[in-house]
């Protein structure tokens, strides 16, 4: 490895200052990168956004969507273009879906000493709507997507009369009483490796993919008015979570028996659930809560620089002199 360092790009940078809400100083940030001579470093972030006001993960110039705006912010900091970063998301959540731990992975030609300083520097250029949590180092293997050992959704609903206005956009709003203890025996209906083909509505772009999934769970907790479906599975086909929402929501109204569930998993035809529910369950209930990935594929490679988790302000005391 190279021991120049090499200024960071000049873009970052306005009168000196980051131009951003966070200042970092000049002398850190240029202090910050070691270039290399291998095939370059990736970089892991842990991401939270609310999806309310974007087009879904996937990039495209316009409307804005999360891949779209962290690109931005990565092509102002590092001076790499798009397909130089490679940034990968780990689930495309669609319009109006929130995430508390989406995952992607980025690579840069140069490594980095410290990471504290960048991952301020992306969350000052980033809107108010869209933090990264976390910034690490990556190994080679690792894969925001294809390295993922299970992903965890929770659908949240608001059961009352009247929707909450301080829970109207994360949270469904179901002026019928529904029957928990109803939606909790369907639910465990969906635990274990099925054909989830009837659950799937139709995409063009990953082609054919493997209907065969495994839920390793299935929970419904009620707190109050609120009610918390959480599932946690292996993969999950486009939409398929909201549309076993949308299936538990009719049984919760008892308007259909739990039985419903293996018979609608046996026919592996999505016409057969649009007997039972038109329309998945609306994307603003939907959270991406977090993403587990095989072990050795979260090991960080040698000499890295510390993950970041972001940093607190301190208050510098002004020491005043004794008269």
């Amino acid at each position: 490895m190279s021991c120049a360092t090499p200024a960071l790009p000049p873009s970052l940078f306005t009168n000196g200052s980051l131009s951003s809400p966070q200042n970092v100083s000049m002398t850190s940030l240029n202090n910050l990168v070691k270039v290399s001579d291998s095939g370059g470093f990736k970089w892991r972030l842990v991401i939270a956004y609310d999806g309310t006001n974007f087009a879904g993960w996937q990039y495209q110039e316009s409307p804005p969507t999360i891949q779209s705006m962290l690109e931005k912010a990565l092509i102002h900091i590092t001076k790499l273009e798009r397909k130089e970063l490679h940034l990968v998301g780990a689930g495309r959540t669609d319009a109006g879906v929130h995430a508390w731990g989406q995952v992607a992975h980025f690579v840069t030609p140069y490594n980095y000493t410290s990471l504290d300083s960048i991952h301020a520097a992306l969350n000052g250029l980033l809107p108010k709507d869209i933090r990264v949590r976390e910034m690490s180092a990556a190994v080679p293997e690792f894969h925001a997507r294809f390295s993922a050992s299970s992903k965890i959704y929770r659908y949240q609903i608001y059961n009352d009369t009247f929707m909450d206005p301080f829970q109207r956009h994360w949270a469904f709003h179901c002026a019928y009483k529904l029957n928990a203890s109803k939606m909790r025996e369907a639910a465990k209906l969906f635990v274990g490796k099925h054909d989830f083909s009837a659950f799937a509505n139709a995409t063009r772009e990953d082609g054919m993919p493997d209907p065969l999934k495994t839920i390793s769970r299935f929970d419904i907790s009620q707190m109050g008015s609120l009610l918390q479906l959480e599932v946690e599975g292996s993969g999950f086909l486009y939409r398929q979570v909201r549309n076993m929402v949308a299936l538990l929501i009719q049984i919760g109204k008892e308007a259909l028996n739990s039985d419903i569930v293996p018979m609608i998993l046996e026919t592996k035809d999505r016409r057969e659930l649009a007997k039972y529910t038109t329309l998945p369950a609306r994307p603003h209930g939907l959270c991406l809560v977090s993403i587990k990935y095989k072990e050795d594929h979260l090991k960080l490679p040698l000499d890295c620089p510390v993950t970041s988790f972001g940093r607190h302000h301190t208050i510098t005391r002004c020491k005043l002199p004794f008269y």
